[in-house]
This record gives structure tokens, sequence and C-alpha cells, in this order.
């Protein structure tokens, strides 16, 4: 999954950046809210933290409002200084989903994330599974009849966009959109390599293959 960081204090974007990699998300940081207004409403993301006071044109509450008005519905969490009650008002009623006010502890962040990724509105249950294949969101784990599957972080990050897009073919320029960073050093033959590493690990040891290539389009998985 794939999510924005507007956060113009460096210390704290990369602390942010660091902790959710670990949690195998792929994480774009922008430092001020005229690039990051323009990353929120041009690239895909599963989920956007913004912290509401950043330099430029648009602050926090500028950018949540323009992610609702272009009709942009992923999960927002305000990050702020400010704590009055008429403030936090104030950031949800922009649209952000959830407030957090600073300083905060890590764990909390990542808690209320995964709260905002299991609502309903944004169909992000726990567990995600195709047959006998089984990806555990919270806890980090993948099984296939039973079995353990030990999973890189981009591997399993690979395969948690897979099983949520299952039945539907995925070209690669989506697969790049939703599992590496903005930034990320992409080889023409990146994911092919990755998605090679997948098949060896959760298809190879079993009857059934279910990683599919779609010749001239990508790749899904199926059970049929």
């Amino acid at each position: 999954m794939r999510i924005l960081v507007v956060e113009d204090e460096h210390k704290i974007a990369q602390a942010l950046k660091r902790a959710l990699e670990q949690e195998h998300y792929a994480v774009d940081v922008s430092y001020d809210g005229d690039d990051g207004y323009a990353m929120a409403t041009t690239e895909p993301y599963d989920a956007m933290i913004i912290d509401r006071m950043i330099p430029g044109e648009y602050d926090g509450i500028g950018i949540v409002k323009a992610v609702r008005e272009q009709g942009i519905h992923v999960p927002i969490l305000l990050l702020t200084a400010l704590g009055r009650i008429e403030d936090k008002t104030m950031g949800l009623d922009s649209g952000a989903d959830d407030y957090l006010t600073k300083p905060f502890a890590i764990e909390e962040l990542l808690a209320r994330l995964r709260a905002l990724l299991r609502r309903p509105a944004s169909h992000q249950p726990n567990t995600l599974n195709i047959a006998d294949l089984e990806l555990d969101t919270v806890n980090k784990r993948v099984t296939r009849a039973g079995q353990d599957i030990t999973l890189t972080a981009k591997e399993f990050s690979l395969l948690e966009y897979l099983l949520r897009n299952k039945h539907r073919p995925a070209n690669k320029d989506m697969i790049i959109q939703h599992v590496w960073d903005y930034d990320a050093d992409i080889l023409p033959n990146t994911v092919e390599v990755y998605i090679k590493y997948l098949r060896t690990k959760i298809d190879k040891p079993f009857k059934t293959s279910l990683l599919q290539t779609i010749r001239g389009f990508g790749y899904k998985l199926e059970d049929k």
C-alpha cells in the first residue's frame, strides 16, 4: 500500500517514513504544501498523513479540502500541534478522517492508520485470501494451506496489492504506482523479477498455481 506523508519538519517526516516502511508501506514524502497538494491530487495513494501547519499556498486544511473536492476519498490522518477542540473540529470538518496532536507516539499513529484502513468505506479487510492463500495485514503473516511463507517487505506489498485486486489483471504501471515509492529506482524488469520471487514462494511448492500472467497486459491472482 502506498502512503503520502506531507510534513515540513524533516526529522518527523523521516521518522514517519522509516516507521511506515518497516510496516511494509511504500511511502512518498513532501515537505511543503504546494508539492504536497500536487502529489495528493495527481498520484494514487491508499492513505495520506498530512501536517496541518505547513509552508506554501496550501496548508494542511487546504490540501484536505482540495482532495475531497476532487472526489478523492482515501483515508486522511491530520497531524497538528494545535490541540484545542475547535482546531480538531475544523480539521475533521475539512474532510480529514482522524486527527492526531503532536507530540505523538509512532505506535499510536500506526494504530490509527490501521484503523482508518479497516473502515468499511475504504474496503480494507484485515485478512486477504484466495483459495488456500491467506495474508494477514495486521500481523504481517502469509500462509498457504496452513504453511507459513516468509516474504520480504516488497514481496509482501506486491502480494497484498494483488490480493486486494484478485481476479482483476494489473499491469506493470499499476503495480509500480501502488507498491513502489515515487522516487524508487525502478528498472525495466523490476516487476517481472519480483513476480518471479513471489511465484517461487506462493506457487512453486504447491500443486495449484494462483499467480497468472496475462499476455500483453500484466498479472492477476486467480483460483479458477
